[in-house]
């Protein structure tokens, strides 16, 4: 049994400042650890499954969706990233709690968030329980299910292990048409779906197009590595990086020799994929997007180098890709005065915090991977260009 209370306000006010200071933030510590629930919101929540392509395509879904909750005025419940490991353990997907690469608080000066894990385990058991959990998804979806009314949310994979994990089948779907995710329909979605009779709107993918809309490039902002991941990321540079050092993606993998094939058969025009972020967001002005930029070859990858690390009077180069990074080659081209390191790591975002702060980064126009690193390489200042694109212009966005 502890001391009387009285005995112990006596001795909290007979201790020093710093000693009732640490006193207290222990007692808010202990709060926050007791597993309370967070309050529910009454102004209703979003979720979704981030279920289009790898980390690149997620991430800009991700930004889209956050802008979408914003608009409806809805907590986005932040689901995990889905890793693929169909090759190596655990032979399936992974689900990835956000927090591990990124820390949630910078969301909140944007809008309202919970991670789907808090969700599912401190608010849906009483808010959302089994036998009220409703789907939310466009006519044209539902007509691939066999009674041509039912949402496809466990549809295949992503989707089935995706709900899986949190235990979740769906009771009811809720269908729409006519109105798309876009700012100008908030109103139509809040009218249609309130969130007294709507609480949670849960949708088979993101609520945002891809790529990623100009206006929400500066929301990247609000994305920031977590506490692990820069130590990680810092590790890496400071043992085998010397400053300055020059940063490079090469997305030249056989599934993207053939996706580039397009644009040789005129199947693809200037915006393919993640490429308005070079040749710009209006079709009409769009410049033109060459092989260069989509799939450079030894030579553009050797002139794109031999000018930034001129420029920037690299010590070192850092090269983030998905097949050959032609280490040997680079090495031979720079005569060993430059050092050369690529380090293939088993997380993709390791990749990703090493090029965000190279000293010069040189991407591929095409890639969401490419995208992110351009994106937070803005947010902070630092400067970019593209292989094919040495001096990309500058977008209308806000950073």
């Amino acid at each position: 049994m502890g001391p009387p209370l009285v005995d112990l306000r006596r001795a909290v006010m007979a201790a020093p400042p710093v000693l009732v200071l640490l006193f207290l933030l222990l007692l808010v510590m202990a709060a926050g650890g007791s597993g309370a629930a967070p309050a529910w919101d009454p102004a209703g929540y979003l979720l979704y499954c981030p279920c289009m392509g790898r980390f690149g395509n997620q991430a800009e879904h991700f930004l889209g969706a956050l802008a979408f909750a914003r608009d409806l005025n809805r907590t986005l419940a932040v689901p995990p990233w889905i890793e693929y490991r169909h090759h190596r353990p655990p032979y399936t997907n992974l689900h990835v709690p956000y927090t591990e690469h990124f820390r949630l608080e910078p969301l909140l000066q944007y809008h309202r968030v919970i991670s789907l894990e808090d969700f599912m385990e401190k608010l849906a058991p009483v808010h959302w329980p089994p036998g009220k959990r409703v789907a939310y998804c466009f006519e044209a979806a539902a007509q691939r299910s066999a009674d041509k009314s039912t949402c496809p949310m466990k549809d295949g994979n992503p989707f089935g292990p995706f709900w899986d994990q949190f235990q979740v089948n769906f009771d009811k779907s809720e269908l729409f048409k006519g109105i798309s995710f876009s700012s100008a329909y908030k109103d139509h979605w809040i009218q249609r779906f309130s969130p007294s009779e709507h609480p949670v709107l849960a949708l088979p993918g993101a609520p945002a197009q891809f790529p990623v809309l100009e206006e929400h490039r500066p929301l990247h902002k609000y994305i920031v590595w977590s506490d692990e991941m820069v130590k990680k990321g810092e590790a890496y540079i400071h043992s085998l990086l010397v400053r300055p050092y020059v940063g490079i993606h090469l997305r030249i993998g056989s599934d993207w020799k053939n996706a580039c094939n397009m644009l040789k058969d005129g199947t693809a025009g200037p915006h393919f994929m993640a490429s308005p972020q070079c040749v710009g967001y209006d079709r009409s002005a769009a410049v033109p997007l060459t092989m260069d930029m989509c799939l450079p070859d030894l030579k553009e990858i050797r002139r794109a180098l031999k000018l930034w690390v001129e420029k920037t009077e690299a010590k070192s180069v850092y090269i983030a890709t998905d097949s050959e990074p032609y280490t040997t080659e680079i090495q031979q081209f720079f005569q060993g005065k430059v050092k050369v390191v690529t380090l293939q790591p088993e997380v993709p975002q390791i990749d990703l915090y090493v090029l965000g702060q190279s000293d010069h980064f040189i991407g591929n126009c095409v890639s969401s991977f490419t995208a992110f690193v351009k994106r937070e390489r803005d947010v902070h200042g630092r400067p970019s260009s593209f292989f094919g694109m040495d001096h990309p212009p500058r977008l209308r966005d806000e950073f």
